[in-house]
C-alpha cells in the first residue's frame, strides 16, 4: 500500500484568496493548531509575493519567516517556500549575487525547501537556481509549470524533468498553477518521471477553479506521486486548493495510506483563518475568488493570480465605465468585463510564445489583455499600450519562449527599434549587492542577522525603502481604513467627486474634497504647486505614479527639456510599469503628483511647455 503525503500551502492559499496575508503575530498564533491537524508532513511557509507583502504593510519579513517556521521544525514538519528562479522573490529578474543570497538567508531563517520555477520552463533560468540552492543548504525542488496547449505535451513535461534531475534536482513539483493540467496527461508524466528516476520525490500542487484538480490528485498518485498539496476551509476551492478532508477521503477509498486528520483541530485552524478574515484580510478577498469557475480552463490563468486580479478588476471596471459615461456609452458589468478579458487572454496567449500562464508571465500575458481590452473598447487599436516588461517577456529577455511571436508582434518591435535576445537572460542583470551595501550604510541601516536586512532591499528596493521610511505601513492603513469606510457608507457616497481644479490669479491648483468626519487626502503633491504653463500630459491608466522603475534611471524634473516619445515616468498597475511618453517636444514646466503616488485615469501628470 503506497502512502500519499499532504502539504499545507498556507502562503498560497492566501494568495489565491486575496491581496494581503496575516501578520506574524497571526502566523505564531495557528501554528500549534496546524500542528495539532496530524495530517501534515509539510508546510508551504513563504515565498513568492508573500513575502514582498509583509513590507507593504509595514511588517519586516525576515521576523516573520523566522518565527513562523520555528514551531514547524519542532515538531519535525519541513517547510517550504516558493522561489521565482530568475526573479528570486519578485515579479523582475535579479542579479546572480542576490539570487546566491537569497538561499543562504531562507535557510538561516528555517526554510527547508524551496520550489523552483520558471514560467517559460526555460532550464537557463532554473539550473543556476538549483546549484545556489544546493550552495545554501537548501532541498532544490525544480517545477515543471504545467498549462495546456499544442506545445506543452507530456514529452515535453518529462524531458523537461530529467534535464533537472541531471542537474542535481533533488525532487521534481508539477506545478499545475491553473488547475488545467488535465488528468490522464498529468498521470503519464509522472510515470515518465519515476520510469527515468524511481526515487525522485514529486509533488503536485494544482489550483481548483476550472474542476479539475481532484481527478488530476487521483490520477498523479496512482501514478507515484508522493506529496499532495492541499488547502483547507474557509480558503478552499474557488480559485485556491482542494480541501484536504476531500482529498484524504478520496485516496483513502482508493487505497492509499494517508494520516488521519484531527478535526477538532481542523476546526480550530478554520475559525483562526475566519478571525483574520475579520480583523482586516476579508477587505481584499473579492467574494467571485471563493466561487469553481470552468471558464478558466479556456484562458488558463493561474489562482495564485486571480486573487489579486478581481480587486485589479473592480478598479478597472470603474476607470472604463467612467470613460463610458463621459462618452455616452452603455456601462459593463464586472462579468462582462470579465468574459472580454478571458476571451483576450485566450487569443494573446498564442500571439505572444505560449509562456506558461504563472507569475510574472500571467501578469503580463493579462495585462497585456487587459489593455487591448480598455483600448480597444474606446476606440483604440489593440497593441496600443505594452509595458516594457511585457516587451522585455516577448523579445526573449527573460528567457526562451516555448513558441514563436506572432509576426505583428515582431513587426512593431522592429519599428519601434527592439531587438530579439538569444542570450542567457542572467547576462543582462548584473551582479548589485555592493551597490545596495552601500545604501544602507549611507542611510545608517543595519544589514541585519545574516545579511537579512541587506537581501531585504536587494531583493525588494522599492518596497524596502517605503518600509524603512514608514511610507508602506501609512498608505496600507489608509488604504484599508477606506475600505472599511466604503463598506459600512452609502453606496452613494463612492460616487462623490474627491478632487477638482480651481484656477487662482490664472494658476491653475488641484484641490482634494472630504465628506463629513472624513479627513482629506494629502495634498502635499497637488495643491501647494501651480501646474505650469503648457499641454496636459495625462496618465494613460490608473496606478501609482513613479518618475523611475530602478535605479539604472534618472529622474526627470522641472526644466528638462524633452523630445517627443521620451519616458518621463512610469504608472505602476497590476505588477507592471507602463512607460509615459511625450506626446510632444518641449520643457516640463510642472510635475504633477510625487513619486508614489496614487493617479486615475486621465489625471494631468504633467505640464510641457
Amino acid at each position: 500500500m503506497k502512502e500519499v503525503k499532504f502539504s499545507l500551502v498556507f502562503r498560497d492559499m492566501w494568495q489565491s484568496a486575496g491581496k494581503y496575508q496575516p501578520r506574524v503575530d497571526q502566523l505564531v498564533k495557528i501554528a500549534p493548531a496546524i500542528i495539532r491537524m496530524g495530517c501534515w508532513d509539510r508546510v508551504e511557509t513563504n515565498g513568492g509575493g508573500f513575502e514582498q507583502v509583509n513590507l507593504l504593510y509595514g511588517e519586516n519579513p525576515n521576523k516573520s519567516v523566522r518565527e513562523w517556521t520555528k514551531p514547524f521544525h519542532e515538531a519535525g514538519i519541513q517547510t517550504h517556500m516558493l522561489d521565482r528562479a530568475l526573479n528570486g522573490l519578485r515579479m523582475s529578474p535579479c542579479p546572480a549575487d542576490v539570487r546566491k543570497l537569497f538561499y543562504k538567508v531562507k535557510k538561516i531563517q528555517g526554510t527547508d525547501i524551496t520550489r523552483i520555477f520558471c514560467g517559460l520552463n526555460d532550464p537557463r533560468n532554473v539550473i543556476p537556481s538549483i546549484q545556489y540552492a544546493h550552495e545554501g543548504g537548501m532541498i532544490a525542488q525544480a517545477s515543471l509549470c504545467i498549462t495546456h496547449s499544442p506545445i506543452h505535451t507530456v514529452e515535453y513535461y518529462v524531458g523537461l524533468a530529467k534535464k533537472f534531475i541531471d542537474a542535481g534536482a533533488d525532487e521534481i513539483c508539477l506545478k499545475d498553477m491553473a488547475g488545467i493540467g488535465r488528468p490522464v496527461s498529468l498521470g503519464k508524466i509522472v510515470e515518465g518521471i519515476k520510469a527515468y528516476k524511481k526515487d525522485i520525490i514529486i509533488q503536485y500542487h494544482s489550483h481548483a477553479g476550472p474542476g479539475l484538480c481532484v481527478a488530476s490528485i487521483l490520477e498523479v498518485a496512482k501514478a507515484g506521486c508522493d506529496y499532495i498539496d492541499c488547502g483547507m476551509s474557509p480558503l478552499s476551492w474557488g480559485t485556491g486548493h482542494a480541501d484536504i478532508i476531500a482529498v484524504q477521503e478520496m485516496l483513502k477509498d482508493a487505497g492509499f495510506k494517508v494520516k488521519e486528520i484531527n478535526m477538532e483541530a481542523y476546526m480550530e485552524v478554520r475559525s483562526q483563518i475566519q478571525e483574520m478574515y475579520d480583523d482586516f484580510l476579508g477587505y481584499y478577498i473579492p467574494a467571485l475568488n471563493h466561487i469553481n469557475n470552468s471558464l478558466l480552463v479556456k484562458p488558463g490563468l493561474p489562482g495564485g493570480m486571480m486573487g489579486s486580479l478581481m480587486t485589479d478588476l473592480e478598479d478597472n471596471l470603474k476607470s472604463l465605465n467612467k470613460w463610458k459615461v463621459k462618452n455616452k456609452q452603455p456601462e459593463l458589468t464586472t462579468d462582462q468585463l470579465l468574459v472580454k478579458l478571458f476571451d483576450e487572454v485566450a487569443y494573446v496567449w498564442p500571439k505572444v510564445g505560449y509562456p506558461c500562464l504563472v507569475t510574472p508571465f500571467s501578469q503580463y500575458v493579462k495585462n497585456l489583455a487587459l489593455m487591448n481590452v480598455m483600448q480597444m473598447e474606446k476606440g483604440k487599436a489593440r497593441w496600443s499600450m505594452i509595458a516594457d516588461n511585457i516587451w522585455d517577456m516577448i523579445l526573449g529577455k527573460s528567457g526562451q519562449l516555448p513558441g514563436p511571436v506572432a509576426p505583428e508582434l515582431v513587426e512593431m518591435a522592429k519599428a519601434e527599434g527592439r531587438e530579439f535576445e538569444t542570450d542567457d537572460p542572467q547576462s543582462h542583470y548584473p551582479d548589485k549587492l555592493d551597490e545596495f551595501r552601500k545604501e544602507m550604510n549611507d542611510n545608517g541601516w543595519e544589514l541585519g542577522q545574516d545579511d537579512e536586512e541587506l537581501f531585504e532591499l536587494a531583493m525588494h528596493p522599492e518596497q524596502y525603502r517605503a518600509y524603512k521610511s514608514g511610507k508602506a505601513k501609512a498608505d496600507f492603513e489608509k488604504d484599508l481604513a477606506e475600505r472599511k469606510a466604503k463598506k459600512n457608507a452609502p453606496a452613494a457616497a463612492a460616487e462623490l467627486p474627491k478632487t477638482i481644479t480651481v484656477s487662482v490669479n490664472g494658476q491653475n491648483y488641484q484641490v482634494n474634497i472630504a465628506y463629513g468626519n472624513e479627513a482629506p487626502a494629502s495634498t502635499a503633491s497637488t495643491a501647494a504647486a501651480p501646474a505650469g504653463e503648457g499641454a496636459d500630459l495625462l496618465a494613460p491608466l490608473e496606478g501609482k505614479f513613479y518618475l523611475v522603475k530602478d535605479n539604472s534611471e534618472t529622474p526627470k524634473k522641472v526644466g528638462d527639456r524633452v523630445s517627443e516619445g521620451d519616458i518621463l515616468g512610469y504608472i505602476e498597475a497590476m505588477k507592471t510599469f507602463n512607460a509615459i511618453r511625450a506626446d510632444k517636444a518641449g520643457v516640463i514646466t510642472a510635475i504633477i503628483p510625487s513619486s508614489g503616488d496614487s493617479v486615475e485615469e486621465d489625471d494631468v501628470i504633467m505640464k510641457i511647455g
